[in-house]
C-alpha cells in the first residue's frame, strides 16, 4: 500500500481519539504516503506530525456530490479517490451513499469505520481502531499522541517567553449548559477573593466554538492577566510549562501539562 486515505470529521476529540488507530496504521506502513480528509482546523494537528504528509478540507462544495445518490461525480475528486490503494472512512454514512460513490469512483480498498461512539461498548479509541484491526494490524496503544514539529516547539517557546510563569490554563468549554461547568464558578475562581488569585498568568484555551463563554470572561475583571490561546496552539505547549484545567475531553486529551484536579461534575453547583 503506497498511498492511504483517512477521512475523518467531527468534532476535535473525535479526532483525537481516532489518533491511536492512525498510528497503528502508520507504524505498520511506515513508507506509505497518508493523506486526512477532514476540518482542515482540526487535522491540521496531525499534518507533516508524523501521521501524514497532507490535509485536506471536506467542506468543499464539489464534495457535496459524493453525498447525493445517482449524483454526476466531480471527475478530479473520482480521480483522486480512485489514487488511493487504501481508504478508511469514519463518515457518517447511515445509507452508504458516499461509500457507493467512492466505489463507483474505482475505489477497490474501502474500509468504514463508525462515526459515532457506542456507549457501554469499551473504550471509544478501540471502537476507532477496529477498522484497522481488520486489516491484521493489531491496535495496541490506545494513547493519544501528537507530535508537535520543529517550528510548534519553537511557536511555544515564544509564546510561553512572552508570559509571566507560572500558568494556568483553562478552557471553560463549548457544550451545552448541562455539560459545561458554570461560567460565574470559573470568574469565581480568578476574581478577587478567588481560590487562585495568587497566580499571576491565566491562559484562557478557546477554539472557534468557545466565542462565546470568552467573550463573557473578558470583562469579569479577573484579578490577574489572562490572554486566549488557539487550541490549536495549546497542544504545542511542554509539559513543564503549565498546568491546566477543563471541561471538554478533546482539550484533555490534547493537554500534555500537569493537570489541576478537574472541578466538580458540571451539575454541581459549588
Amino acid at each position: 500500500m503506497n498511498r492511504i486515505l483517512v477521512i475523518r470529521g467531527g468534532a476535535i476529540g473525535d479526532f483525537i481519539l481516532t489518533l491511536p488507530a492512525v498510528k497503528a496504521l502508520r507504524d505498520a506502513r511506515p513508507q506509505a504516503h497518508m493523506e486526512i480528509l477532514g476540518y482542515k482546523h482540526i487535522a491540521v494537528l496531525a499534518e507533516k506530525r508524523f501521521y501524514a504528509q497532507a490535509v485536506h478540507s471536506i467542506e468543499y462544495a464539489p464534495l457535496a456530490r459524493f453525498f447525493a445518490r445517482n449524483s454526476e461525480l466531480p471527475a478530479e475528486f473520482a480521480d483522486y479517490f480512485a489514487s488511493f490503494d487504501l481508504i478508511v472512512s469514519y463518515l457518517y454514512d447511515p445509507d452508504r451513499i458516499f461509500e457507493i460513490n467512492l466505489r463507483r469512483c474505482g475505489v477497490q480498498n474501502l474500509i468504514c469505520g463508525a462515526a459515532r461512539i457506542v456507549e457501554n461498548a469499551g473504550h471509544a479509541a478501540r471502537q476507532l481502531a477496529r477498522p484497522i484491526e481488520e486489516l491484521g494490524i493489531n491496535v495496541v496503544d490506545l494513547a493519544e499522541r501528537i507530535y508537535p514539529s520543529k517550528e510548534d516547539r519553537e511557536s511555544a517557546r515564544e509564546f510561553l517567553a512572552s508570559v509571566q510563569q507560572p500558568i494556568i490554563a483553562i478552557h471553560p468549554g463549548s457544550g451545552g449548559h448541562e455539560k459545561n461547568w458554570p461560567l460565574e464558578n470559573w470568574i469565581g475562581l480568578f476574581s478577587p477573593g478567588g481560590r487562585f488569585v495568587d497566580f499571576e498568568r491565566l491562559v484562557v484555551i478557546s477554539g472557534e466554538a468557545d466565542e462565546a463563554q470568552t467573550d463573557q470572561l473578558e470583562p469579569a475583571q479577573i484579578a490577574f492577566s489572562s490572554s486566549v490561546l488557539r487550541i490549536q496552539m495549546f497542544g504545542r505547549l511542554e509539559t513543564r510549562t503549565c498546568k491546566f484545567s477543563g471541561r471538554r475531553a478533546g482539550d484533555l486529551m490534547i493537554s500534555k501539562s500537569r493537570r489541576l484536579k478537574q472541578f466538580s461534575p458540571p451539575h454541581c453547583s459549588c
